[in-house]
């Protein structure tokens, strides 16, 4: 059976961003529950077993080779180890824990979007809108607020967004190995360090109601706080746009705008969808830490997992707002166990506010133009052009 509109277009924005990525994922559905791939280790598009393996502590970790935190560990610091996957991570992620709850998510997102969610509303009703070029901004303007950065327009926003995305970008063509190479661990400390200069003065004088004077409040100290904006900075700067874009174009593309229109409270439910279908973090890999049986394979310390957690995701089927809830794959697009996304909520209001404002004014939209970003870590458009509807 051919792939209707909107999956024909997100599987574009998916090879277009990384070939082989593609490829592994649509192939992966037949990986399932595990199998062995010659270089990329254990591979799995099972949904219990990615949980199972994701809620494992003990026998997997994200900070031995394979694992996003071993990435990251070489940027920012040994440190990680010990936070992120160490006997210090309880402790850390006990404290963090309420920096983004759902009323405060929603708060931060007011305060850093609300005069350029109303101008955007105002571009809307005018004529055509780059929904991609709006997440970039949105998002630029975000990761201001979190490392304590000015942002006083949508230049300085876009280009706040550029250094983030060139900061993940680091992270290209680590699939089948996460050591980097001396001048890629290099320039990402450079950009961090440019990145989070503004955190310190920011953590000691910001108020309370902001991220950096929270998480002092907290007791995380200078240290844990710039680590974690800039670990917040690399995994909800793509992602988070990633996911703005591409749901405003599956709900235009399935048609489901209409429904949502006619149901505004039905906003939820596609925020939820469009986290399913587009999984912003389509992979994740973990290495392991000690033997251990899986679906019944043994798994011996030291080899490495994928988990595809798009093809997982996707597997229950396109965009649909009437899916029922599916526990099989229950947040599965934030991870799962204790490394689950710190920042789940925020993603949440981002993309409720979003489409706040394509929905404000009652009005249908149609797509105008669009076009996939390439050569990129996260899949997204590059361009999404939309203009409300003729007669709406």
């Amino acid at each position: 059976m051919l792939p209707d509109a909107a999956t024909r277009h997100e599987l574009r924005l998916l090879a277009a961003a990384r070939p082989a990525l593609a490829a592994l994922l649509v192939a992966g559905r037949r990986a399932v529950p595990l199998r062995r791939v010659p270089r990329l280790g254990w591979v799995s598009a099972d949904p219990l077993v990615a949980r199972e393996v994701l809620t494992d502590h003990r026998s997997f970790t994200l900070v031995a080779e394979g694992g996003v935190g071993h990435l990251w560990a070489q940027v920012l610091g040994d440190w990680v180890v010990e936070k992120f996957d160490g006997p210090g991570h309880h402790d850390l992620r006990t404290r963090a824990r309420d920096l983004f709850t759902e009323s405060s998510a929603a708060r931060l997102v007011g305060g850093a979007w609300s005069d350029r969610l109303e101008r955007a509303r105002a571009d809307l009703r005018a004529g055509p809108v780059d929904v991609a070029y709006l997440a970039r901004v949105l998002v630029g303007r975000m990761l201001g607020t979190l490392l304590g950065l000015p942002v006083p327009d949508d230049a300085a926003a876009r280009d706040l967004f550029a250094t983030g995305e060139r900061l993940a970008a680091i992270a290209l063509g680590s699939a089948a190995d996460t050591t980097l190479a001396p001048d890629a661990v290099a320039r990402a400390r450079d950009i961090v360090a440019r990145l989070t200069a503004g955190v310190p003065d920011a953590w000691r004088a910001a108020g309370p109601d902001t991220l950096l004077g929270r998480c002092r409040e907290l007791g995380l100290d200078l240290r844990e706080t710039t680590g974690l904006a800039a670990l917040l900075m690399v995994a909800g700067t793509e992602t988070a746009a990633s996911a703005m874009g591409r749901t405003v174009a599956l709900l235009h593309d399935t048609g489901a705008q209409h429904r949502l229109l006619a149901e505004p409270d039905r906003l939820p439910d596609a925020v939820r969808e469009g986290l399913r279908v587009t999984t912003p973090a389509p992979v994740i890999g973990r290495s392991v830490r000690r033997d251990v049986s899986v679906a019944g394979r043994r798994l011996r310390a030291g080899e490495r997992i994928l988990l595809l957690t798009w093809t997982a995701d996707t597997a229950a089927g396109g965009f649909d707002l009437d899916r029922p809830y599916a526990p099989q794959t229950r947040q599965l697009w934030f991870g799962a166990g204790r490394h689950q996304c710190l920042g789940a909520a925020l993603a949440r209001a981002e993309l409720s506010a979003l489409l706040g404002v394509m929905t404000g004014d009652g009005r249908p939209w149609r797509v105008l133009h669009r076009a996939p970003a390439r050569r990129c870590l996260i899949p997204t458009y590059r361009e999404l052009t939309v203009t409300a509807a003729p007669g709406a």
